[in-house]
């Protein structure tokens, strides 16, 4: 991994999902959809309402792990990780999903993932559904792809 390039690359990232101060631990790239499903919104109107992420994480080729509902990161060696936004910037266009910074709330296994304390979303391509629809219930999957980065917080200690 080349340090020039991720620190041109956390460089530009909007302010509010960017994460100062904190090392890369991984970076992959997802494809996967954002489900939908068919609610009564407040006006008792149906629309399609988020509901999960599923996603398969790839690094270098590989498939490295799954992202879920929760939202979870899991890593092929066990590790996993539950986050939580914290800061949202707009996608490069009306149909791709916002950018995210996640704080990770909560952690299981050990591996990769054990000392991560953030994930950042970013360079998202689809996911957005929008528009009516008719039946209670239903499902709809919008694919997308987006990088996922997983930073741990830098400890002074350790140089």
């Amino acid at each position: 991994m080349g340090s020039v390039t991720e620190a041109s690359a956390a460089e530009s990232l909007p302010e509010t999902i960017a994460a100062p101060g904190e090392a890369v631990v991984l970076s992959v790239h997802a494809e996967g959809a954002q489900v939908y499903e068919c609610k009564a919104g407040l006006e008792g109107k149906l629309a399609w309402a988020f509901r999960e992420p599923i996603a398969t994480l790839m690094a270098d080729g590989k498939t490295v792990g799954r992202h879920y509902a929760g939202p979870n990161w899991e890593h092929v060696d066990g590790s996993v990780v539950l986050g939580r936004t914290s800061g949202s910037a707009p996608g490069a266009t009306p149909n791709d999903i916002p950018w995210l910074k996640l704080e990770v709330i909560s952690r299981r296994g050990s591996g990769t993932l054990s000392g991560v304390t953030t994930v950042q979303r970013i360079n998202t391509a689809g996911g957005i559904l929008e528009g009516p629809c008719d039946k209670a219930g239903a499902t709809h999957s919008a694919p997308y792809s987006a990088d996922y980065v997983f930073l741990r917080k830098e400890d002074s200690r350790h140089q």
